[in-house]
Order: C-alpha cells, then sequence, then structure tokens
C-alpha cells in the first residue's frame, strides 16, 4: 500500500483503508466534492450590492472549479510544493497554539514575523503550516483586484479621448476575469480553514500524547474529508446551514483567527463522532457535522468576499498609490494610473 509520508503535513496518505471508511484518495483539502460546493456557493448566496460580474451566468460554476486549483497543482516540484504546501494547514496544540509558538488568536503581523516566533520554538512554517496568511495574502489580492475594477469603471465612465476609453474598456474586462481566477483560488483556501482536521496538531488520526479519551490513531484525515463527503453531503444541504450575512467589524487578522479558532473547536467533536461510528456509511450524524463544516467555509468565503468589495473603496491603485475615491470624483489621471506613467 503506497503512502506518502509527510513532514509536518506537506504530504498525506494517498492511499489507506481507514477505520471502515473506505480507501483513502489523494487531498489536501476537502476534497473535490467540498471544494466545488464551497466556491459555488459562497458566490451564488453573495448580495447584489457586490460588482454585478459576480452575478453573471457560469461565474459561480467557475468559481466552484477554480477553488480546486491549489490541490491540482500538487506534484509540480520540489520547490513549488515545498513552498505552496504548508499554505493548506496549521498544526494548532490543544492549548491554541501553533506547535508551541505563537497563539492562534494573537498570530504575529506578517509571515516574516510568524516564521521567528516559530523558530524560537524549534520549528518552522513547513512543519506548522501557514494557513492563516494564505487567508489573509487572498483577501488583500482581493480587495486590491476590485479596487482597480472601481477605478477602471470611473474611468470608462470619464474619459473622453475614444483610444484611452477603448483601453480602460478591455481593461476592466481582464481586470474581472482576473478578479475571478484569484477569487477562485483563494477561495480553496478559505475552504480549508473550516475542516477542522486543518487547524490541528491532530491532523490524521490522535497521534502521540495524551489520548484520554481514547480517540482513534487510524489515518482519518482523507477519507473524512474527501470520499465521506462525496457520498453523503449535496449542495442543497450545505446552503440550508449557511450561516446568515456577518460583518464582523474587525480587521481582516482578527476574522480570520476568529473563523480559524471556531473551527479548532470542532476536532474534539469530530474524533467523538468518529469513535461512535458516525463517518461509517451513510451516517445522518456525519453527513450532518460534514455539512455544517462545508457551510462553515461557504459562509466565511461569501462574508469575506463582502468584506475586500468594501474595503476596496478605501483602496489605492496605480504609483504613486492613489485613493480610488480620487478616481471617481475625477481628481486624478486614470488612464495615467492604470495604464503606466512609467
Amino acid at each position: 500500500m503506497l503512502e506518502i509520508l509527510r513532514a509536518g503535513r506537506t504530504a498525506l496518505a494517498l492511499a489507506a483503508l481507514v477505520s471502515g471508511l473506505g480507501a483513502a484518495g489523494h487531498a489536501l483539502a476537502w476534497g473535490a466534492t467540498g471544494h466545488r460546493i464551497i466556491g459555488e456557493l459562497g458566490v451564488e448566496t453573495l448580495p447584489a450590492d457586490v460588482p454585478a460580474f459576480l452575478h453573471a451566468p457560469g461565474v459561480a460554476a467557475d468559481v466552484g472549479e477554480l477553488a480546486r486549483e491549489p490541490d491540482r497543482w500538487r506534484g509540480a516540484g520540489k520547490v513549488h510544493d515545498n513552498m505552496r504546501d504548508p499554505g493548506h494547514f496549521v498544526d494548532v496544540d490543544d492549548d491554541g497554539k501553533v506547535l508551541g509558538g505563537p497563539s492562534l488568536s494573537a498570530l504575529p503581523p506578517t509571515r516574516s514575523d510568524y516564521e521567528t516566533a516559530l523558530r524560537a520554538v524549534g520549528t518552522e512554517s513547513g512543519r506548522a503550516g501557514f494557513l492563516p496568511y494564505s487567508i489573509i495574502d487572498g483577501w488583500q489580492q482581493l480587495a486590491k483586484d476590485f479596487a482597480y475594477w472601481r477605478a477602471d469603471v470611473a474611468a470608462v465612465r470619464l474619459e473622453h479621448d475614444p483610444s484611452r476609453k477603448a483601453w480602460l474598456e478591455r481593461d476592466r474586462q481582464r481586470r474581472e476575469g482576473q478578479t475571478i481566477q484569484d477569487l477562485g483560488v483563494w477561495a480553496h483556501y478559505v475552504g480549508d480553514g473550516s475542516q477542522p482536521l486543518h487547524v490541528t496538531v491532530h491532523y490524521n488520526g490522535w497521534g502521540p500524547g495524551p489520548n484520554p479519551e481514547g480517540f482513534t490513531l487510524q489515518r482519518i484525515h482523507t477519507p473524512f474529508e474527501g470520499p465521506f463527503v462525496r457520498a453523503n453531503v449535496t449542495p442543497r444541504m450545505v446552503q440550508a446551514r449557511m450561516a446568515p450575512p456577518r460583518d464582523c467589524r474587525c480587521d481582516i487578522e482578527r476574522r480570520v483567527s476568529d473563523y480559524l479558532q471556531h473551527t479548532t473547536a470542532q476536532v474534539a467533536p469530530l474524533y467523538r463522532l468518529e469513535k461512535q461510528g458516525g463517518f461509517i456509511g451513510s451516517d445522518p450524524r456525519g453527513a450532518d457535522f460534514a455539512a455544517a463544516q462545508v457551510a462553515a467555509g461557504a459562509s466565511e468565503l461569501r462574508d469575506l468576499i463582502v468584506a475586500a468589495w468594501n474595503a476596496s473603496s478605501t483602496g489605492t491603485v496605480g504609483y504613486p498609490p492613489t485613493p480610488v475615491g480620487q478616481i471617481e470624483a475625477g481628481q486624478a489621471d486614470a488612464y495615467a494610473l492604470l495604464y503606466g506613467d512609467d
């Protein structure tokens, strides 16, 4: 039986028979089913006041497919995989710290600071993972994409030169395609954040150390997130469990920390359910748990997209960085900023 042994979770088992759940498939997150549902529903349930292109026919389905991309990239090469694979997870201890280092509730402000904090306890992000930063990075990129889209829309409205106006219109179209691409790939990491086994040191069986409840040591990760979800979770089930829209009125760092802490709270319930046989066959207890976690990912994706759109109104574009509001008010040469004035 072929297995890929991981150092820190940069790989998971390719094949295994686990606790009666069946053969495990290659995965680094929710399987294709879970990520597709999260991407599609996260976009389908967006409010009307986000840009209209996000509501265009086929966009939600495209995001659902693009949300699978980071798993499909794997195996591109050692450098590629080593740099990207740890971005899918974060190994949080039972005390809420990342491998005994920084607390999930108060993460360092940058990846560099995070690496410094991990080195101080004898580890690094290749072992510990850096999922929180993957989510924050993708959100900030989306907010920047939206800022450029706002600038393009305003520039087309205000520009009188026909050749410039034509270029700006094409640039708006390019920006819409780029935004959908960026959103789709980022949706993968937001989805990872709702899978309890992606935010714990107990990522594939309880592992070594104290185990007072006698949880399984078997490799349960891939069978739960892949085959079980595919067999038991549907988009309708997930949408019915999605939370109402929520604005935390907090910065992105706090929002992501709170989101991942909520997911870590589901680690022990997942293992208790596994111990009770909840992930065997089509047990409704396991199906409900899995659907609820996929729904948490879809809900968070929806709300983070809205937050990025709102944040983009105060964003900047071009060089020197120019507030979008100035462009919308006709106080800056949008064409020079967007086309490039070298």
